[in-house]
């Protein structure tokens, strides 16, 4: 059996995902990092960005997450955000029209969440 991590990753309103895991990725404002069981402490702040989570069973889970926090301990990470959804709740075409709504208002916060979720679907 191969060594594995908890994850928590918790938005605001709910929890979106809990499982274990052998690899999370996802973007700080350091950079992107990887979490394996074993890693050293840490605590970051997220950016908004797909956040990857490769489960113990072999799939893939990939959410986009908009600001937080994560920290990691104990073989326990902890992915706490502002906003986060799972890339198989996202309607593409949906977003694809917020995102050429947003662009043609010249909102470029909503403009960004759009793309984040685009990528998030696109990486699942």
């Amino acid at each position: 059996m191969a060594a594995e991590l908890h994850v928590e990753l918790v938005a605001a309103d709910r929890q979106v995902w809990s499982g274990e895991a052998t690899l999370v990725v996802a973007r700080t404002t350091s950079g992107d990092i990887g979490v394996m069981p074993g890693h050293q402490p840490l605590l970051g702040v997220l950016e908004s960005g797909p956040v990857t989570i490769r489960t113990s069973e072999g799939e893939t889970v990939v959410a986009a997450v908009h600001g937080g926090f994560l920290s990691f301990a104990d073989n326990k990470l902890s992915l706490l955000a502002e906003t986060a959804e799972l890339a198989d709740e996202i309607d593409a075409k949906r977003i694809e029209q917020e995102l050429q709504r947003a662009k043609a208002e010249g909102d470029v916060p909503a403009a960004r969440r759009a793309e984040v979720r685009l990528r998030a679907v696109t990486a699942s």
